[in-house]
């Protein structure tokens, strides 16, 4: 592969707490995706946000969670289709404002946390994401969970899906991320974060959390904004990217 995305979700503070450092990330990625106001963010931070991502030329996505502020949009939830499909169109709406103003074109949605994690296994979630996504802009990219169901409902849906490989987490043999209580499950160690970023984009594959080598297929590498490291892991996963002969750029 000649050709990759580089993302990170960002824009995830809110009020008087600050979470990350996004005005320094986002110069070294290509895609952004932006918290909507129910896991994280405000009016004021997702309006700066994507005028940061208009300045830096970075894909904008809308990075819809959970109403769920106090857990970070991280823990799951009991939810019907019908419901996903109204958090969905809620959040897409609230982001979109904000690019119309500023001039900026939403391009893509990654859903967020718990989510994220339901849909990417649950074809029924999966299927109420797409279609909420559809129906708001069919033109909207999918950014999912390489080898989910959610790649599936996209593609039964019709929208575009590039699949999402992730440089600070580890894998279970299924491809799913592992449980981030696991000792290990949250990878820190930037040696090597960057040696598992160049392998899953070079050859396709991985070592999954019990030592099994998996394959997988990226469009796009994300790093988490939340992370203490996430600054370092995109300026060094970036360089050893463009390194090894790939190109950075928004998929």
């Amino acid at each position: 592969m000649n050709k990759i995305d580089l993302n990170c979700d960002l824009g995830e503070s809110f009020g008087r707490y600050s979470l990350g450092l996004d005005e320094e990330v986002i110069p070294f990625v290509s895609s952004v995706n932006i918290a909507c106001g129910f896991h994280a963010s405000d009016p004021q931070v997702m309006e700066r946000t994507v005028k940061l991502a208009k300045k830096y030329g970075a894909g904008i996505g809308a990075h819809p969670g959970f109403p769920d502020l106090m857990g970070f949009g991280r823990r799951e939830m009991d939810v019907t289709p019908e419901e996903v499909k109204a958090y969905m169109t809620y959040q897409l709406g609230a982001l979109y404002g904000f690019c119309r103003s500023a001039g900026a074109p939403m391009v893509h949605v990654k859903p967020h946390g718990a989510l994220y994690n339901m849909a990417g296994r649950d074809y029924r979630l999966a299927k109420a994401v797409c279609e909420a996504v559809y129906a708001f802009d069919p033109e909207l990219k999918l950014l999912a969970l390489a080898g989910s169901q959610m790649v599936k409902a996209a593609w039964d849906t019709g929208l575009f899906c590039a699949q999402e490989v992730f440089a600070d987490r580890a894998y279970e043999e299924d491809g799913s991320l592992a449980d981030r209580r696991k000792p290990g499950a949250v990878i820190e160690d930037e040696e090597l974060a960057v040696r598992r970023v160049i392998r899953m984009v070079k050859e396709g594959k991985t070592e999954a959390y019990t030592g099994k080598e998996i394959s997988i297929k990226p469009d796009s590498v994300c790093v988490h904004g939340d992370s203490l490291k996430a600054l370092d892991f995109v300026v060094r996963i970036r360089k050893a990217l463009e390194a090894a002969g790939v190109e950075v750029a928004a998929f």
